[in-house]
């Protein structure tokens, strides 16, 4: 048996990470809210962010957290042409057809990245990985504590955008009722491109966060978004607090099977709690029925 104080390590460290994991699940389930399909661009987009940050911090010597500054508006506005440009054109306000797009962009932007930068694992230099705080008996990762106080600032953000301004009443309109918005006036598309960018935007910060601890690949981006599509599924489809919450309930948990099963067998825990939640409550646990 473990020392509680040991275990009290790992459920900490596990809620510094689901945090993170949650920032990759807030831009899934904000599409999804509003588009109402699943981007299966998303973890592409993610390892593309990734090699972005790399290159920024190679390039120019940028700290990987001060790269945010540059790095999450130039993801809006990437995010913003994407679908104003490519996956609204391509798919004419088909949802099926929006599904095949971005599985079609998801395969462009892996062989891609892959033709730019071969299979080799690509970090930045430093340390930062390694840098813990001591609190008391406890050990925990600077980097992950970082990570995870920029997470909820960012859902706590996204949530007073939601819930405070006119692009975020207009976002929750389309969301709610497509016809009715475009009836009093809301510039549908519009909407569409300015949600798909502050998903990309999302993206961008999470990129921040994870470069100093990870090192990144042209299939990086797979593993991470099977984590937030059961966070999705878990938080309840297009609840940004439930995104949150499942994204620290799966880092929790990932870390306690992780600490008892050992490490190859850390994400079992995950996908046996997405396979209950499918059974038990379809709509997630802290979303409502439709």
């Amino acid at each position: 048996m473990y020392s509680p104080a040991i275990v009290a390590e790992a459920v900490l460290n596990g809620l510094m990470t689901g945090a993170v994991y949650a920032l990759i699940a807030l831009g899934l389930t904000l599409v999804y809210g509003v588009l109402h399909i699943i981007n299966f661009a998303h973890g592409a987009l993610l390892t593309v962010c990734m090699y972005a940050v790399w290159a920024l911090v190679t390039a120019f010597g940028l700290n990987p957290y001060v790269a945010l500054i540059p790095m999450v508006p130039a993801a809006f506005v990437a995010g913003y042409l994407l679908q104003r440009l490519v996956i609204g054109t391509a798919s004419r306000g088909d949802d099926n057809a929006i599904l095949l797009v971005t599985l079609g962009l998801s395969i462009v932007l892996e062989n891609a990245l892959l033709a730019l930068f071969r299979s080799d694992p690509r970090s930045i230099p430093g340390d930062a990985a390694f840098e813990v705080l001591e609190l008391g008996p406890l050990l925990l990762s600077q980097a992950k504590l970082v990570g995870m106080g920029v997470a909820v600032a960012v859902a706590v953000i996204l949530w007073l955008v939601l819930t405070h301004t006119d692009i975020g009443r207009a976002i929750r309109a389309v969301a709610k009722e497509r016809l009715g918005a475009s009836l009093v006036g809301i510039n549908v598309a519009q909407v569409y491109a300015v949600t798909f960018g502050i998903g990309l935007a999302c993206l961008a910060v999470t990129a921040c966060l994870l470069m100093p601890q990870l090192t990144v690949q042209p299939q990086f981006g797979r593993a991470y978004v099977l984590v937030a599509f059961t966070i999705v599924v878990l938080g309840g489809m297009g609840s940004i607090p439930g995104a949150l919450l499942g994204g620290l309930l799966i880092g929790a948990i990932e870390a306690l099977c992780g600490l008892f099963l050992g490490e190859s067998l850390g994400q079992i825990g995950i996908f046996v709690l997405f396979i209950l939640v499918l059974l038990l409550r379809p709509q997630g646990l802290f979303g409502a029925r439709a």
